[in-house]
């Protein structure tokens, strides 16, 4: 009976020998996987540049202009404008007031539809001022928040305006 027992101590012994010899023989993974999967350098993840944050049109803000191409609006009936959630821009020319549809879009466009307004008869110059200020709008193509202001760029200048209270 002994004899039985140290025959299969010794056998456990060759055993544990052999599965360490064949251990170190694969580099000693213990997995079975080899060594090229464990010593693959570590390879480095795409991370795509950072786009400038695009800024958000401020809707249902009501804004006052300030200036066109440089010369300030006077008086206390400066034209302003607002556009709302429905993407409809309302406001005053200074004499008569307008409606339309305004889309700001990707990029900082911004895309003005026809204007309705009132028939108002203005003083000639508040009439051609008006006038400016209306195609300045109308043919709006981008738009920026620069500090507290709102400027607006088209074919027929630079429109600025500040935030009204």
């Amino acid at each position: 009976m002994r004899a039985i027992q140290i025959a299969v101590v010794a056998g456990a012994i060759a055993a544990g020998a052999m599965s360490t010899a064949a251990n170190a023989q694969m580099g000693g993974n213990v997995t079975g996987f080899g060594r090229d999967a464990r010593e693959k350098p570590e390879k480095k993840q795409y991370v795509p540049a950072a786009k400038a944050q695009e800024k958000i049109f401020p809707l249902d803000a009501t804004w006052t202009a300030v200036s066109l191409n440089g010369k300030p609006f006077g008086g206390n009936d400066r034209p302003s404008f607002m556009v709302d959630k429905q993407y409809r821009a309302r406001g005053y020319g200074g004499c008569n007031t307008f409606a339309a549809t305004a889309f700001p879009l990707r990029e900082q466009h911004l895309a003005v539809g026809p204007l309705a307004l009132t028939k108002k008869p203005c003083d000639k110059g508040l009439g051609a001022s008006e006038q400016d200020y209306f195609i300045a709008l109308r043919t709006a193509a981008q738009w920026d928040l620069v500090g507290s202001q709102l400027v607006i760029k088209s074919q027929k200048g630079e429109l600025r305006f500040e935030r009204a209270l």
